[in-house]
C-alpha cells in the first residue's frame, strides 16, 4: 500500500488536488485575513492542504489495490 502512496504519479496528482483545493479552501476560510493582511493561522493553512492531499491519496491507493 505504501509503495502505492508514493508512486510518483500519485504524488504528484495529489500534490495538484492539494494545491487547488486548498488554496479554495484557505481563500473561503481565511480570505478576509489573507486580503487585508490580517493574523492568519498557520496551523490551519496547512492543514487546509494537507487534508486534500491524504483524500486525494488515499482514494488513489483504494482505487489501486482494489484492481489488484
Amino acid at each position: 500500500m505504501y509503495r502505492i502512496a508514493f508512486r510518483p504519479d500519485i504524488v504528484k496528482r495529489s500534490l495538484i488536488v492539494a494545491l487547488v483545493v486548498g488554496t479554495v479552501l484557505n481563500l473561503i476560510n481565511q480570505g478576509d485575513q489573507l486580503v487585508h493582511s490580517g493574523s492568519v493561522n498557520l496551523l490551519k493553512c496547512l492543514l487546509t492542504y494537507t487534508v486534500p492531499y491524504c483524500v486525494a491519496t488515499y482514494g488513489a491507493v483504494s482505487a489501486l489495490a482494489r484492481v489488484r
